[in-house]
């Protein structure tokens, strides 16, 4: 029998709290001892985790699982001593396949020009277009590639990537080619977004693109076959309500899962369209209101927050209370991109605490489950139960509130990708 064993976790999540748990190797919380505070978190402490065939085979005490499944017969075994385990991360949100510098333009936000003015000026995400349009396909799947690795490294195991630096049918192709390449060929699981509807592009109006997404992108897009979701920029200045309802609607009807960017600047009533055609998510709700976000969580739309948006552009963060109403926690994502340039989730989990105001359990789960649940792969990742893909992260930190508590660090130790090892730690007591 070939099995993997990590075993003597100080710490292991493995999804969401079940209050009705009782084995007393079990406990729930959010890393604090305020017993007001909602756990939201399972927890075994002292624990093992056996790994056959990619997915996970069985859960429980270090003591009763390394007498079952002896470390010494083990095909790989993981000696987590004083560490926490974690389901790999998913980050629900990237713009992370592009090409070109836009570093001179946070010099130009700290000096006070705002995004809608940088975009104006003909930089922003237009000056990321041209410099796709220049790129090749092979340049653009290396960039990629290189960014996949430190986000692996930093313990994210799935990632939304979209589309949307081309804004021509040819290039939003290319564009998702490279993602598909990246997919092939990186232990990461991608999940590949059309985003054809993120800007304007120069010298055409917003109803002439438009037309254009929808007679000619979307069904070329369709052809090619790699992309599992489409999304708009609702947003003034860019797509209106109605411009959006018309490119998803098509994307719609060409197989493609409707997500879109609302309310990040103003809101135009997006979480109203989002609700209407049943997205997968609506991200970024820095303007919602209350019965926004009502709306979206009454037509099971999982929002998605993006602290680090609003960190890069030194704006708001978006209220929690609605959710907190609702016991909802939302997703976090990334939003890597030439204009918020971190890739690391345990980043997006210290803002979505400091800047939000999320306990770190909340952060923890809004990282995995809640963030499977925007990309439609609650059944696939984002938790550790028996029968699940084995996609984890061992940390080099005692318990799981350490990882949005040492934000200048990355504290992740090894990867383990269905079952695979594909980051590996330093540490001498690792056997492969």
């Amino acid at each position: 029998m070939s099995y993997t064993i990590v075993y003597d976790a100080n710490e292991l999540v493995t999804g969401p709290a079940n209050s009705a748990e009782t084995n007393t190797n079990k406990r729930t919380g959010d890393g604090s001892s305020d017993s007001s505070v909602r756990p939201v978190l399972n927890v075994e402490s002292n624990a093992a985790i056996v790994i056959e065939g990619g997915t996970v085979a069985a859960i429980d005490s270090s003591d009763k699982l390394t007498r079952e499944y002896p470390t010494e017969n083990a095909t790989t075994a993981i000696d987590a001593s004083g560490q926490c385990v974690l389901p790999g991360f998913v980050d629900p949100h990237t713009h992370a396949v592009f090409a070109g510098d836009r570093s001179d333009e946070f010099e130009a936000k700290l000096r006070g020009k705002s995004y809608q003015e940088i975009l104006a000026e003909g930089g922003g995400i237009l000056r990321t277009v041209q410099a796709v349009r220049e790129a090749s396909v092979d340049e653009l799947t290396d960039r990629l590639l290189e960014r996949l690795n430190l986000m692996l490294a930093a313990g994210t195991t799935t990632a939304e990537i979209k589309s949307g630096y081309g804004l021509d049918t040819e290039t939003e192709l290319k564009l998702l080619s490279a993602i598909n390449r990246a997919d092939e060929r990186h232990p990461i699981d991608i999940v590949a977004t059309f985003m054809g509807a993120h800007a304007i592009p120069e010298g055409v109006n917003a109803n002439e693109y438009t037309t254009s997404v929808v007679e000619e992108q979307l069904p070329a897009v369709e052809k090619q076959g790699i992309a599992e979701f489409c999304d708009v920029f609702c947003e003034a200045g860019v797509f209106s309500v109605e411009q959006s309802r018309k490119i998803l609607e098509a994307g719609t009807k060409r197989g493609l899962t409707p997500k879109l960017h609302i309310d990040e600047f103003e809101n135009l009533g997006g979480s109203q369209l989002a609700a209407s055609l049943s997205a997968a998510s609506a991200d970024h709700l820095l303007q919602s209101t209350p019965e926004d976000i009502e709306t979206l969580l009454e037509a099971d739309v999982t929002p998605v927050l993006l602290p680090g948006t609003a960190f890069g552009l030194g704006g708001e963060y978006p209220s929690l209370e609605p959710y907190r109403k609702r016991n909802i926690i939302p997703a976090i994502g990334s939003d890597f991109n030439p204009n918020c340039y971190a890739k690391r989730m345990g980043f997006a989990a210290t803002l979505a605490c400091v800047g939000i105001g999320m306990t770190p359990g909340e952060a923890i789960r809004g990282i995995t489950d809640r963030s499977a649940a925007a990309i439609n792969r609650s059944d696939s990742v984002g938790t550790l139960e028996i029968g699940d893909p084995a996609d984890l992260a061992v940390l080099e930190i005692p318990s799981y509130r350490h990882l949005p508590y040492r934000y200048d660090e990355n504290v992740v130790g090894s990867v383990l990708k269905h079952g695979d090892v594909v980051v590996e730690t330093s540490d001498p007591s690792t056997k492969h």
